[in-house]
């Protein structure tokens, strides 16, 4: 087997990323700009603000964890009850651009764009400089990455071609972010986010707890970073807060576990391995 093991924090075999993608409208107008005048689309969206966000809030008190919410700029300026509720619950908030429209490398002009915006309003609103930051769909650039750098920021979670953290270089060599990989198996919208022009089931929590459950226990084998991926507009669905529950359970029935911030885990890694 690939030796993949991290020397964690407090001994811990694994570091588990609770994280959540709270992407509130801007999921469906970064898809199709149309959306923005179809109110029964958008309101899957708001579900994710007016009821996901506080349901995942209370569960995340009554576990006694913390978590990492990566915030569009336009969410913060549209629900920012919701965001300052996030931050008041002692929850980091990280970059996730300002509209949620993908990179396209064709256009960097763009990204600068939402970069700054989305920088902007986090400050405007909640008094937040983000330390992370995850790309819209796990888009990427070269150009993003020098942004990620010039703004100064800890780390990166967009990519997904580890199971535990690296640095990025920029181009000319210079280091970048830490990475903090993740994976759409470990991402609830894959088997739980219904879109009418792509249907696609929407399977049972059995199903995705299967798969949850056998990625951790095998990444706690080699012992790397556990990055669970989750949106309030599906995550927080009644079933699936049931779901985030029993996940949690079965996490921390296992010795050795530390639960942390993408802050916390990107710190971590470079003490151990910038030193």
């Amino acid at each position: 087997m690939i030796d993949k093991s991290v020397n964690w924090p407090g001994g811990a075999r694994i570091a588990v990323m609770l994280t959540f993608d709270f992407d509130a409208e801007t999921l469906w107008t970064s898809r199709d700009p149309s959306n923005a005048r179809r109110p029964g689309i958008l309101s899957q969206g708001v579900y994710g603000a007016k009821v996901g966000v506080p349901k995942i809030l209370e569960t995340l008190a009554e576990e006694e964890l913390k978590a990492t919410f990566f915030v569009p700029g336009w969410t913060a300026e549209h629900h920012p009850q919701r965001t300052e509720m996030i931050v008041a619950g002692g929850h980091e908030v990280a970059h996730h651009s300002y509209s949620h429209n993908w990179i396209d490398p064709d256009f960097p002009d763009k990204e600068v764009e939402e970069m700054e915006k989305g920088l902007d309003a986090l400050k405007r609103v909640v008094g937040v400089v983000p330390r992370g930051y995850r790309s819209p769909a796990g888009e990427s650039s070269d150009s993003m990455i020098r942004l990620l750098h010039k703004h100064g920021f800890l780390y990166d979670s967009s990519l997904l071609d580890d199971v535990v953290p690296y640095r990025l270089k920029l181009p000319d060599g210079t280091k970048g972010p830490v990475e903090l990989p993740w994976h759409w198996s470990t991402d609830d919208a894959p088997h739980a986010l219904f879109s009418v022009k792509s249907p696609r089931p929407i399977f049972p929590n059995s199903h995705i707890l299967e798969i949850f459950q056998d990625e951790f226990r095998e990444i706690y084998r080699w012992g790397g970073l556990y990055n669970l991926v989750m949106h309030p507009q599906v995550i927080g669905r009644p079933s699936r807060i049931a779901l985030l529950r029993e996940m949690i359970g079965f996490i921390k029935s296992f010795p050795n576990v530390w639960f942390a911030t993408g802050t916390e885990v990107a710190e971590a890694w470079s003490a151990a391995h910038d030193a």
